[in-house]
């Protein structure tokens, strides 16, 4: 167990490291902006693919490790953050929709139910690397197809696992509850992240 002062002196040790966030995201860019971290954005170029898994924990992880395996230059004073982002209804995992029919047949899995996102997430340096995920549960109504047809038209979710942003019209009509971090469902449970690069910071040193 890590104690507040160890804690405080590797939150001021962050400071000297440069921190790279390996995303596309403009969410996770703005939530991890939002923690006072100082980073840049280095996105990875990497294909998802977790038709194999079954588990959603481990194909989220699994996804973030892909990404961070891209980053093979990374200097001594470098962290390395790289995230993916999956939703699950039962045992089947949905990820970003292709096109307006499909992300309207993920909203239909998913009205009336509850589902699991999950963020997996590697905190990577040149010496060390960590994995590990975030779950949330959501709970939708019932969604009308008027609805579902609309936020589809309107809002264009076709960067967003599972086919919605909950910060985001569907999110604001359509969900009763959550169980959980609600910024993991944006894509980034900030504060386990920052907990996990405090200790990571302590371990690194």
């Amino acid at each position: 167990m890590i104690n507040g002062i160890i804690m405080m002196e590797c939150n001021t040790n962050l400071k000297n490291y440069k921190i790279i966030l390996g995303s596309h995201s403009p969410r996770r860019k703005e939530l991890l902006e939002k923690t006072g971290l100082k980073f840049i954005v280095r996105p990875s170029d990497v294909e998802e693919d977790f038709k194999n898994f079954n588990n959603i924990e481990e194909a989220a992880k699994a996804m973030a490790n892909l990404k961070a395996k891209s980053f093979n230059d990374l200097k001594s004073n470098e962290i390395l953050i790289c995230a993916d982002t999956l939703v699950s209804v039962g045992k089947k995992i949905l990820g970003k929709p292709k096109s307006e029919k499909e992300a309207e047949e993920m909203l239909r899995l998913l009205s009336g139910k509850v589902h699991k996102v999950t963020t997996g997430i590697t905190i990577k340096s040149n010496k060390n690397e960590k994995n590990f995920f975030d779950s949330t549960k959501v709970v939708f109504k019932v969604l009308t197809e008027k609805e579902i047809k609309y936020y589809v038209k309107n809002y264009k979710p076709f960067d967003k696992a599972g086919s919605y942003a909950i910060q985001e019209w569907i999110g604001l009509i359509g969900i009763k509850k959550i169980i959980g971090s609600y910024f993991n469902v944006m894509g980034l449970p900030t504060e386990k992240l920052y907990s996990e690069l405090i200790k990571f910071c302590y371990e690194k040193n």
